[in-house]
């Protein structure tokens, strides 16, 4: 009978359909963005809106989230019955009857409008869903019309449970705010059952007309809609009178939930790593890898951009490693140590037993989305390149220990002819001298025994990103590379010195989507790098720069510290790369256009750094 009545309504509207065809036909070239399949009938599609992405702590506790819009879906049967009466009852009694729009209220609407107005709609619950969903809000009759063609397509696609609940998630209850659970936890920061009932016909007061009833703006407008709203539920007798006189007496506080935009640094680096994990994980990372040209690069690209973006709007959770104490306080005193003035840094800092990153230093008073220097600034590393490139490959590819002896003389290798420091010559001395020291003629000299080859096997095995061919120099050996790179991927490198394995660093634990199912996570299988006997030599030459080399004045309370310094020419870069035996960090400062350091040399500001944070 219901499909019988809806034909008829239908075919008597074909004069209407006549007269205004024209601005309907518009009218569906537009609804078509929203249309899953259009065949003979009309089918609607799910809409899919941006959920919050929510960041946790170590400590499972919530530190960023990323929202335009705050939603949070429900399902019908979790609604509490009284919500479910409010809106039938004062928006659509005859719900469970109708076929998608009311004969009796359409012909009330046309008796009021009758006088040149055409505000009163007679809108059921479920027009008022293809209006969110498909159509404007425009007050025209070709639009009401179109409205009732989608209101009947609904009711064939889904059940009236299904329609009831789509409602109750995509009302607006202003504040960008939309659906009732959602409405809940933002104005009272509770779930909709833990509401008391005057706080449930509080809320559902606002969709009515959310400009009107916004309670952040006209809180009595609101609460005098809510006590209209008592009243009905009294008169259909789902509450009593003197129930609904408790209830309009009991005082409304609002207890808003703020947007959480803590630790902007680490949470941008999260971002940025969850991209990664992502083109890991769906195998984009092996296509760039074999990618010929740009142009299938940049295809990639985008497939990655748009996945990612899929999930960062499906609602997804990043459980991180992020200790916020310790990122708290090493922002505040490095920013302390820097002072006023253009003087920037960078650094990260890992923990040695899980390889994961608990604390990221992105530049001075980071903001969110500025430039990361932790991972986005490339600079040139000097000498805390020369563990990685030249004598963890020197131990591990032959008999060579920190006795062993090298000169410090002059060298070239073809027309390169590095200095020492300060134009220092100096003789044979020991391998641990030479590293302590930095000398730079000892490193070349010492490269070119093992072979450039040798050496950059050993640093493709780390994930520095812009280390291209025509680096494979000896001015490498020294850290002088075409584009350099970040603090990030040095800190990362320096973790095999911990017992000579190496696993990517990584803030993520893991990415669970809305019902808690694991989406994504890092590999934990770690490689092995240096032998047992490099890794006892790298630390103990570390150690070494601490007590009596160029790192004197770096101090911990751990039980042991081991650096290597480094310094650019025209002191453009100073660098501290090393470890405790609880933390692995790289620091870097310098200005972001790079220039002379030198006035800042025997400020040690990047020794300073590492001691705060590895303290």
């Amino acid at each position: 009978m219901r499909q019988i009545a809806g034909f008829f309504l239908i075919l008597c509207c074909f004069p209407y359909l006549l007269l205004f065809g024209n601005k309907i036909f518009a009218e569906y070239s537009t609804a078509k963005d929203y249309v899953e399949t259009i065949q003979q009938n009309i089918q609607p599609r799910e809409e899919i809106h941006p959920l919050p992405v929510t960041m946790y702590d170590r400590n499972e506790r919530v530190f960023s989230e990323e929202y335009v819009e705050w939603r949070q879906p429900i399902q019908l049967e979790e609604v509490p019955e009284i919500i479910k009466q409010i809106y039938l009852l004062s928006e659509d009694k005859e719900f469970y009857t109708h076929i998608g729009f009311n004969v009796s209220a359409l012909t009330r609407a046309i008796v009021a409008n009758s006088q040149g107005s055409i505000e009163q709609g007679g809108s059921t619950i479920t027009q008022q869903l293809v209006r969110m969903r498909y159509l404007s809000e425009e007050q025209t009759y070709e639009r009401k019309i179109t409205e009732l063609f989608y209101a009947y397509e609904l009711e064939k696609a889904y059940d009236k449970e299904e329609i009831f609940e789509m409602y109750l998630n995509e009302i607006y209850f202003s504040n960008q705010v939309y659906g009732i659970s959602a409405a809940a936890s933002f104005y009272f920061q509770k779930p909709i059952a833990e509401l008391t009932i005057a706080q449930m016909t509080f809320i559902a007061a606002i969709p009515n007309n959310p400009s009107l009833y916004d309670p952040l703006k006209n809180f009595d407008k609101t609460k005098a809609r809510q006590e209209r709203l008592l009243d009905i539920l009294a008169e259909n007798k789902i509450i009593t009178e003197e129930d609904a006189g408790v209830y309009k007496n009991e005082e409304i506080i609002l207890n808003l939930r703020q947007k959480k935009q803590q630790q902007p640094a680490y949470s941008t680096f999260v971002l940025a790593e969850f991209k990664e994990l992502v083109a890991a994980n769906e195998g984009y990372k092996k296509q760039l890898a074999t990618a010929q040209t740009v142009e299938e690069k940049k295809t990639i690209e985008k497939q990655i951009n748009t996945k990612v973006q899929e999930l960062l709007q499906s609602g997804i959770s990043i459980h991180t490693a992020l200790d916020p104490e310790k990122q708290q306080q090493d922002e505040q005193k490095i920013n302390a140590i820097l002072g006023n003035g253009n003087l920037q840094s960078s650094s990260v800092v890992i923990d040695n037993t899980t390889r994961e990153i608990v604390s990221v230093f992105g530049g001075k008073n980071y903001k969110k989305f500025d430039f990361h220097r932790a991972y986005q600034a490339v600079r040139q590393p000097g000498s805390s390149f020369k563990p990685l490139i030249v004598y963890g490959p020197l131990f591990e590819t032959t008999s060579y220990s920190p006795s062993s002896i090298v000169s410090g003389g002059k060298f070239c290798v073809g027309d390169f002819c590095p200095q020492n420091y300060g134009g220092g010559v100096y003789g044979n001395v020991s391998i641990s001298t030479a590293f302590k020291h930095s000398y730079n003629t000892s490193a070349i000299r010492l490269l070119n025994e093992i072979g450039l080859d040798t050496a950059f096997q050993y640093i493709e095995k780390f994930n520095f990103q812009s280390i291209v061919p025509k680096d494979r120099t000896y001015a490498a050996g020294l850290g002088g590379l075409s584009l350099g790179v970040t603090t990030l991927e040095m800190a990362d490198a320096y973790t095999s010195f911990i017992d000579g394995t190496y696993l990517k660093a990584r803030s993520i634990r893991k990415v669970t989507d809305n019902s808690g199912n694991v989406l994504y996570s890092w590999p934990t299988e770690k490689a092995g790098v240096w032998s047992e006997q490099t890794v006892e030599y790298i630390r103990a030459l570390m150690n070494d720069v601490v007590t009596s080399g160029t790192g004197r004045g770096i101090s911990s309370n751990s039980s042991y510290i081991g650096v290597k310094t480094g310094t650019t020419n025209d002191y453009k870069d100073f660098w501290v790369a090393g470890m405790t035996n609880e933390y692995t960090t790289a620091v870097w400062i310098g200005f972001d256009n790079p220039s002379s350091m030198q006035s800042l040399q025997d400020d040690k500001i990047h020794f300073k750094i590492f001691n705060t944070i590895m303290n």
